[in-house]
């Protein structure tokens, strides 16, 4: 059963690896660059800012540190425990992808990080605004989804990774919202 998801999963990849264009190849490094989100970032946290004030804005912060660092450090935890080679890296399939950019990245795929961080900081703060801002969540997880797709895309990550990154991203989110939800209710009175 592992043998035929694994085989399906590389099937899926070199399908949806392929559907890429030259035309919309620059659109989906810039979605992939982790650089690219600063702004979307700075958003966040003029938002939240505004929601909370300062004192509050800085417990956040801190809290959006260590979810990020868990979810950052568990998918290394899986990569090395796992040892699953990024397509890119591997010399069975790596022929029938499309590497977009020439920079496969570290050897190992399992699971996606870019894709744990990206939901984990959607789901977070589409919980911690939507009271403030009705849209802000489907917003949220529709670029998380982007990104996700977007390792996909440009040939370094299986569609598994993604997936997994994301569940990964949703779970670790959600329990550091409430972790922060019952801290600011104990110590900051909210």
């Amino acid at each position: 059963m592992f043998d035929s998801l694994i085989s399906k999963d590389i099937e899926l990849l070199i399908y949806l690896n392929n559907l890429g264009t030259v035309q919309w190849d620059g659109f989906w490094l810039v979605v992939t660059n982790k650089f690219s989100a600063i702004p979307l970032y700075l958003f966040l946290l003029y938002f939240t800012y505004k929601q909370f004030g300062i004192k509050k804005t800085l417990v956040i912060v801190i809290f959006v540190v260590v979810l990020i660092t868990i979810s950052d450090q568990t998918s290394n935890f899986f990569k090395y425990g796992f040892k699953r080679l990024r397509p890119c890296h591997d010399e069975s399939i790596s022929h029938l992808i499309r590497l977009v950019g020439n920079r496969c990245g570290g050897f190992y795929a399992y699971f996606s990080a870019h894709a744990a961080n990206s939901m984990a900081i959607a789901v977070f703060f589409g919980l911690l605004l939507k009271s403030k801002f009705k849209y802000i969540l489907p917003i949220l997880l529709f670029w998380s989804l982007l990104v996700a797709y977007s390792r996909v895309y440009i040939g370094v990550h299986f569609p598994l990774d993604v997936i997994t990154g994301l569940f990964f991203g949703f779970i670790f989110s959600t329990i550091l919202y409430k972790l922060l939800k019952l801290f600011l209710r104990k110590f900051l009175k909210e």
